[in-house]
């Protein structure tokens, strides 16, 4: 009887991996575009052209932004774009985790510390993705003073040429080929 339980085991392992096969495949997709992001947000341009702060929130918030981007691409997708969305998520949210315990924070700290970026994360997501879709520029720049800049009213990301910067980059990112995005590639200069 043991042999064929063994055999069954080994037969639903392997059925299992190969229907993860997916899962995998896109979690590989979904720390692509993680990467991207990451790199889109290193833009030196957010620091030293338009004001972002070059700390560590500064670049959460930036990095914060450019995901939010491609997360409202995923999101016209079909539910494979909507599954990469939220694996996206999933990645960065890891990153930050790993981020934090390097940096020295505790176990019991960095799970609240992460719950609360998650949670000013989405909430930056509605505000960005909101004020996109209804082409609402001096709303978004609110939304990005409020957030990228912390409230510093010195910076107006309106008159700096953020917002402009931000909406092209917004149309080249709705212009890729879902083919592209859902592969994990931004190729996006």
């Amino acid at each position: 009887m043991r042999d064929v339980a063994t055999m069954n085991e080994k037969a639903q392992a392997w059925l299992g991996n190969l229907l993860g096969w997916g899962q995998r495949r896109q979690a590989d997709h979904a720390e692509k575009l993680y990467a991207e992001a990451v790199r889109l947000a290193r833009n030196p341009a957010f620091f030293d052209t338009y004001g972002v702060a070059d700390d560590v929130d500064g670049r959460f918030d930036a990095l914060s932004l450019i995901v939010a981007l491609v997360m409202r691409k995923l999101k016209t997708l079909d539910d494979d774009g909507k599954a990469l969305s939220q694996q996206l998520f999933d990645s960065m949210f890891a990153d930050m985790d790993l981020s934090l315990r390097e940096m020295g924070a505790g176990d019991i700290g960095v799970s609240k510390r992460v719950r609360a970026m998650a949670e000013a994360f989405m909430g930056r997501l509605e505000s960005y993705v909101d004020t996109i879709d209804n082409n609402d520029k001096k709303s978004f720049s609110a939304a990005l003073n409020r957030n990228l800049f912390r409230g510093n009213e010195t910076i107006d990301p309106l008159a700096n040429g953020l917002v402009d910067y931000l909406f092209a980059l917004v149309k080249e990112i709705d212009n890729l080929p879902a083919e592209q995005v859902l592969a994990g590639k931004l190729d996006i200069k």
